[in-house]
């Protein structure tokens, strides 16, 4: 027989009847031969037929001193397919079935890290990234000295940039739509929870520039109220970045702003039952 046909006729021989054991094994196999096969398939990277075989053992070796192994390979296996929401639980589940083994630290970090890989891009929900967050902070807590603190600490400021930089798209949406009282919320959002932000020059050029577009739109009785709020965010500003980028732009709406409010009239006294409701 030619050489070229053989081999490939050979390998799926070989295909054939390793696959025909599989399915034996799978329907006719103690729990012994399949957790022998199981492990062989794991120890191959074969973590799809490998996961087939831990599922039916997962409830025959709970109380056995295979337990452990197949609950941190079950783990593992559905890693390595990149289902890590499974991971995620099976990893969570060894920390609570095994709590006091060497692997313990392993598991909780792992869950950690899977919920980490699943967060989605920063225009979906967050769900993922919050519980990633929560996670690796518990991890943090839980062991002060673990050698991996520093990897949780980078992981949770990746998560949280993402966080930021939702908020900051939300942020700057409102103010495109001219929906400056949303915008003024939001921008303060992002400074109060994350005052060490990158953009936070600009997010404090787009509060002066909030406040004063919204201040010029708003009705007579509450300009005046508005402009010495910009006043305000504008102080803010230039202590920080005296020389920033947007110190020319603020300094313009700075001086409109004083001009507007020399051109205010003052609001006259009225009693409280003709005070109009805006």
């Amino acid at each position: 027989m030619n050489k070229s046909v053989a081999f490939p006729l050979s390998c799926l021989l070989i295909f054939m009847l390793v696959s025909c054991q599989f399915h034996h094994m799978l329907k006719n196999g103690d729990t012994d031969q399949k957790y022998e096969m199981a492990m062989k398939l794991y120890d191959q990277k074969d973590y799809s037929r490998a996961l087939q075989l831990f599922d039916q053992l997962m409830g025959s070796v709970r109380a056995t001193d295979k337990a452990q192994k197949i609950y941190y390979c079950y783990a593992y296996s559905y890693y390595y397919e990149k289902d890590y929401t499974l991971a995620a639980y099976y990893f969570k589940r060894f920390t609570s079935n095994f709590p006091n083994t060497a692997l313990a630290e392993e598991c909780a970090f792992m869950s950690a890290y899977c919920n980490y890989m699943n967060s989605p891009d920063y225009w979906l929900d967050q769900t993922s990234t919050h519980e990633a967050l929560n996670e690796l902070q518990s991890f943090t807590n839980t062991y002060t000295t673990s050698t991996r603190i520093s990897e949780c600490n980078d992981l949770m400021d990746k998560l949280r940039e993402k966080l930021e930089i939702k908020d900051y798209k939300i942020a700057r949406m409102y103010y495109r739509m001219e929906e400056y009282a949303a915008a003024i919320q939001c921008f303060n959002n992002i400074l109060k929870d994350y005052s060490d932000s990158p953009h936070k020059e600009e997010i404090l050029y787009y509060i002066v520039a909030s406040f004063s577009n919204y201040a010029r739109e708003s009705i007579d009785e509450r300009k005046m109220e508005r402009y010495k709020k910009m006043l305000v965010a504008y102080n803010d500003l230039v202590s920080l970045y005296p020389n920033g980028k947007y110190s020319l732009e603020a300094k313009q709406m700075k001086e409109k702003a004083l001009v507007e409010m020399g051109h205010i009239s003052p609001i006259p006294q009225t009693s409280s039952t003709h005070i109009k409701i805006q």
